[in-house]
């Protein structure tokens, strides 16, 4: 395993991947009608094994939240992951937004997809993650509601202010959204520089800066604030070859498409120059203040 120098005496960061193919992320929502989905080439797959062959590399085992819309379709890619040690959480089945969500909507999407994917993993699904982060101060009833559907945490508030999702108000390291309650909402990671708030746990902020910049705010977190810090990326960030859409904004290009050929090589250093674990090993064995 080379290039993995990490000492031993690091804090313990989460690892996640958000399991969904390039057709599926919210940019692309009115480009790709649900009942097209069925008929786009698939990536997926190839991207699954490249992803658990790397994390076998580095002796990393990781979250994947998951979509139900995936697991129904491709059942050996959640049962190669359970199998390789890694944890099987909850990403919906749609990909819509909690909060374009009515709430007995949610309900049943969070319950069915939860069954699905534990009948499919044949294990428990504690965590969720609501698509784009899509939990904030407009629906924070979802906390309950996953909370009685039987999940144990959610990771879907990215604590910073962005066009499409972010609650800066919101904490910025895990806490208990409900009184008298164990469940943790466990936000996305974020660090500061220059008296300034930056995200600092991946996505396309991690193609988009200079890959020391990332390491320095992960760094700054573990150390000098003593917390675990949370990463995620998607399958299809490590693909330079999916199918490029033509007919979208020069944002949404520039966001989806930049440095994607970068990506495996800045996520080797990333995995040797921190320690990785799942999400629930990392939060729900310890007490969070």
């Amino acid at each position: 395993m080379s290039g993995h120098s990490v000492s031993q005496s690091a804090i313990t960061n989460a690892m996640t991947i958000d399991v969904e193919d390039y057709f599926h992320v919210s940019a692309f929502e009115h480009r790709f009608d649900r009942s097209q989905w069925d008929q786009q080439e698939c990536r997926l797959e190839r991207n699954m094994e490249i992803i658990l062959g790397l994390l076998d590399r580095y002796r990393i085992k990781a979250t994947f939240f998951t979509l139900g819309w995936v697991a129904e379709r491709y059942p050996a890619v959640i049962r190669s992951l359970v199998e390789s040690g890694h944890e099987l959480a909850c990403h919906s089945y749609w990909h819509k937004r909690a909060s374009n969500q009515h709430r007995a909507e949610f309900i049943t999407e969070i319950i069915d997809t939860k069954k699905l994917l534990e009948d499919t993993g044949g294990v428990a699904v504690m965590g969720y993650r609501a698509p784009s982060y899509s939990i904030g101060s407009d629906n924070l009833w979802a906390h309950e509601e996953l909370m009685h559907a039987g999940y144990r945490y959610s990771s879907s508030i990215y604590p910073i202010s962005h066009d499409h999702y972010g609650m800066p108000s919101a904490p910025r390291f895990a806490y208990h959204p409900i009184d008298d309650s164990e469940f943790l909402e466990i936000p996305i990671t974020t660090s500061y520089m220059f008296n300034r708030r930056l995200p600092a746990g991946g996505g396309g902020y991690f193609r988009f800066f200079p890959y020391i910049f990332s390491r320095a705010l992960l760094r700054k977190v573990n150390i000098e604030e003593q917390q675990p810090g949370i990463f995620y990326f998607h399958p299809c960030e490590i693909d330079p070859g999916q199918p490029r859409q033509q007919d979208i904004s020069l944002k949404t290009r520039f966001r989806h498409y930049l440095n994607l050929n970068h990506t495996e090589k800045r996520l080797n250093r990333l995995f040797a120059d921190f320690r990785w674990g799942r999400m629930d090993q990392v939060f729900l064995s310890s007490a969070i203040g």
